[in-house]
């Protein structure tokens, strides 16, 4: 359904289903931002209270781990916003 990182194709390449008029916008945006935020807070206060590392060493394993699991979630969920507008027969938005 992608090509590239989030580009939507224009057609399915098996049913050549038309996908061009599908647009998911800021939903994903707002779904990865919501579930890495609440993935990452408690795990982060956990970290914090456990073991106390330095501030530094814990601010960058936080941010990379935050940012990795943003760039693993976001075409994922862009193709379930698709994937729910197609089924509900949206036609985008």
């Amino acid at each position: 359904m992608l090509k590239d990182y989030l580009k939507v194709r224009d057609h399915c390449s098996v049913c050549k289903q038309e996908l061009h008029h599908h647009r998911a916008d800021d939903g994903p945006a707002y779904l990865t931002i919501l579930i890495v935020g609440h993935l990452m807070a408690p795990l982060l206060h956990i970290a914090f209270v456990k073991w106390r590392p330095e501030p530094l060493i814990l601010f960058t394993v936080f941010a990379v781990g935050c940012v990795a699991l943003s760039l693993y979630l976001l075409p994922r969920l862009k193709g379930c916003v698709v994937a729910f507008q197609w089924a509900r027969r949206m036609h985008g938005f």
